[in-house]
């Protein structure tokens, strides 16, 4: 048996994040941190002070704690990174080798295991229009109305300037800057243009000369969606997304029977606790499946969206195949 060194559950976390931070993006250490914070909070519940104790019976005790408040795929998600990290902490000595092992994923189906929830066309037609009717113009408009016609990641919308907006040519200029804090995920080959309809491109001019807050980023640069402190963040617009996808927000009855005095969903950066609202990812899923139903070509698809026809395939296509079968008849009935 291997002589361990007591460590808290904390600092062992703590050398981990060290440990992976040259090896993982920011986004993943992030995320890494968010779901390991939890195992630290059962350790603190369960008094469980130093990881030299830790036992099968502790993982399993976890495994259902944690399974309460998860789906079966974040849950999975969840142990997977309980895995890796508790591989990390057996070379450290902080638990028996082997430990891992104890670390029971539960099954999940190949369909689920590739796509979740999506925004349904008909939910967000109702936000786009009562961002027309309401807020017509304003950052929450125009940054619903730029994700979901185009199925862009909210990176991609996070890094466009004032000046990647050719209001003539109604197009949106995707352009990579690995050298500033908007990096493109798939770097040169994710540059693009994107066209925009009529419509939305007169929302997104009105946008820029009367809502949009003149504002720069630290690089000196203008970004197309700001706050008054400069560029958006990330989390400001998934923050949106979830807020305007609540079925409240168009005027929808709560179909979770909540008290709105009460709805912890309706407190500022809180509208991802309603169980009914969309990540940002979720629109992106549904818009890239609305434009595939419409007929739009893959290959068109692929680069409007900047993902291979194996990934629309496999991760974002949520058509059935029927519909597949319809769509490939009409394409051959009009060959």
């Amino acid at each position: 048996m291997t002589d361990l060194e007591p460590i808290s559950p904390r600092k062992a976390v703590e050398m981990y994040l060290e440990h992976r931070k040259h090896e993982l993006s920011k986004k993943s250490i992030q995320n890494h941190k968010y779901r390991l914070d939890t195992f630290v909070e059962f350790c603190e519940i369960e008094d469980i002070d130093d990881l030299n104790e830790l036992t099968g019976r502790d993982l399993h005790a976890y495994r259902v704690w944690r399974g309460e408040d998860l789906t079966t795929l974040t849950l999975k998600s969840n142990l997977a990174t309980l895995r890796v990290f508790l591989e990390f902490c057996a070379t450290i000595d902080a638990v028996e080798q082997g430990m891992r092992e104890k670390v029971v994923l539960p099954d999940v189906d190949a369909e689920d295991e590739s796509r979740s929830v999506q925004l349904e066309e008909d939910r967000a037609e109702r936000i786009l229009e009562f961002c027309e009717k309401f807020r017509y113009a304003s950052r929450d408009h125009v940054i619903m109305a730029i994700l979901w016609h185009t199925g862009i990641r909210i990176g991609t919308l996070r890094s466009m300037d004032v000046s990647d907006w050719d209001s003539e040519a109604l197009l949106l200029k995707v352009r990579h800057d690995p050298d500033s804090d908007t990096p493109l995920k798939n770097g040169t080959a994710a540059e693009r243009s994107i066209v925009v309809g009529e419509h939305y491109g007169e929302a997104i001019d009105d946008f820029i000369e009367y809502n949009r807050e003149d504002t720069t980023d630290d690089a000196g640069r203008s970004p197309l969606i700001t706050t008054r402190f400069g560029r958006i963040a990330n989390a400001t617009i998934r923050n949106t997304i979830y807020r305007l996808s609540r079925p409240c927000i168009v005027g929808r009855d709560c179909p979770h029977d909540r008290d709105e005095d009460e709805c912890e969903a309706l407190e500022p950066y809180q509208g991802s606790q309603c169980p009914s609202s969309r990540s940002p990812h979720s629109v992106r899923r549904g818009a890239i499946t609305r434009m595939l139903r419409e007929g739009v070509p893959e290959e068109v698809v692929s680069d409007r969206s900047n993902a291979t026809p194996d990934v629309l395939e496999q991760h974002y296509d949520e058509r059935s195949e029927r519909e597949r079968a319809e769509r490939r008849r009409d394409f051959l009935d009009d060959a």
